[in-house]
């Protein structure tokens, strides 16, 4: 009985957190309640369904246990504030929700969980609090996976979307689907969102289940609808195109054990390749990208990034997402491991991290210099990142990698052991110990 009521709740948290928490801030404006009282009827139904057994709308029942905490914390906001009668308060928020127009019902966009994206990402959100703030309610994120999803301390975290919370429930900002004219104001955000949303599903994590496929395909789905809501922009066809070409290799990424296998050792039969071909007929879409350095040749294939430029305005986002993606490409439609072009790679990851700035982006450059030029060439990128990513495991598990690969082993041991200080999932700790093990003495 156990297991099935664990089962039951695990499914209900996939299908039905986003869209209570939409229905609740839709009735009752407060997404601060909204968030909390889902969060209180999924612990009633852990004490429930194990005596009571499992509903057979476990929606419904939460929806229900839902509404009843946040009566409950209304009744007594406003008991306190005002000292009403109980009588009088009960008849006035009555009164109030039945007057309330649900913001998420706009007939431009279809998709519940869509308009539940947009808005939360309103503009007079920080554009960090709209990131957080939806992977909280519409992916369901912890406040620790949150934080280790956007490089931050969890305590900074907590603190954001707390402050971003009250901002919403105290300034009156209309938590609601802008009009169809007013969609590409928010456009970037929600693009945002669904490239964390699906990144959250592959970085691994703690426990048995280590990636979240369901979430790559929730957010390959909705990446699809609001392709159909505004065609032809070119943010979206980037960001669809490095989906899929991640999503691709859902079925080659984990041993059957559970270990993680980098991308070398995958067993390439196993990827999706009708994935690969659509992707990558995206990417033939021409697009406005300059490249740092020589230009390097065409992808394999038809698609090709030496179409002439595209005169229309292209977001920064719109760029990094197709860099990201041509990048994903040539590991995609390389015959082998050994085959990959990496001056191609490293071509793209010069051009990214002049367009980004960013030290993750001069990590992963580092790790295709040291396949093109050799480990010195990779460790001298490396030099000054630490200050940058003080927490970051990876940047000392790869400088191990090249350590080794460099005939230092000594040296490698040292970073290993920093990595394992500092990395948070089960399959990576793994990993680094049986390469910390390996290591020659």
């Amino acid at each position: 009985m156990t297991a099935a009521v664990d089962a039951a709740l695990a499914e209900a948290w996939r299908t039905s957190w986003s869209r209570l928490v939409g229905l609740l801030i839709g009735q009752y404006q407060r997404p601060d309640l909204a968030e909390d009282a889902v969060g209180d009827a999924f612990e009633s139904a852990a004490r429930h369904w194990p005596s009571d057994g499992v509903p057979t709308n476990t929606g419904a029942w939460l929806l229900t246990a839902a509404r009843r905490r946040v009566l409950d914390r209304l009744r007594t906001e406003a008991v306190h504030r005002r000292k009403e009668p109980l009588m009088v308060v009960d008849d006035e928020m009555r009164a109030a929700a039945a007057a309330v127009v649900d913001p998420f019902d706009g007939a431009h966009v279809a998709d519940e969980q869509l308009r539940l994206v947009f808005a939360c990402c309103h503009p007079a959100l920080a554009a960090d609090d709209r990131v957080a703030l939806t992977l909280r309610f519409v992916v369901g994120l912890s406040t620790t996976e949150i934080a280790r999803l956007l490089l931050v301390q969890e305590s900074a975290m907590a603190a954001r979307l707390t402050r971003a919370k009250k901002r919403l429930a105290s300034s009156g900002i209309p938590f609601a689907v802008p009009p169809a004219d007013q969609l590409d104001t928010r456009l970037d955000a929600v693009a945002t969102v669904l490239y964390l949303m699906f990144t959250s599903g592959y970085q691994p994590g703690s426990g048995p289940v280590t990636l979240r496929v369901d979430l790559g395909d929730e957010a390959i789905r909705l990446a699809r609808q609001l392709s159909k809501l505004l065609p032809g922009r070119a943010v979206l066809s980037a960001l669809l195109a490095l989906l899929l070409l991640q999503h691709s290799r859902r079925d080659a990424r984990l041993s059957p054990s559970g270990d993680l296998v980098l991308l070398p050792d995958q067993d390439r039969s196993r990827w999706h390749m009708e994935e690969v071909a659509e992707a990558v007929g995206l990417l033939a879409e021409p697009a406005p990208l300059r490249l740092s350095g020589p230009a390097p040749g065409p992808l394999r294939g038809p698609a090709s990034d030496e179409q002439a430029p595209s005169s229309a305005a292209v977001s920064q986002l719109a760029q990094e997402y197709r860099l990201q993606a041509l990048i994903a490409a040539e590991h995609a439609t390389a015959p082998s491991s050994a085959d990959t072009r990496w001056d191609r790679i490293c071509a793209l990851y010069a051009a990214l991290e002049e367009l980004t700035g960013s030290p993750v982006v001069r990590l992963a450059r580092a790790v295709a210099v040291a396949e093109a030029a050799g480990p010195a060439a990779g460790l001298a990128l490396l030099e000054g990142l630490d200050d940058a990513l003080p927490r970051h495991h990876r940047l000392p598990a790869v400088r191990a990698e090249l350590l080794v690969r460099a005939g230092d082993p000594r040296r490698a041991a040292t970073e290993y052991e920093r990595a394992l200080a500092l990395v948070t999932s089960d399959a990576e700790r793994v990993h680094l110990t049986t390469r910390l093990a390996d290591l020659p003495r």
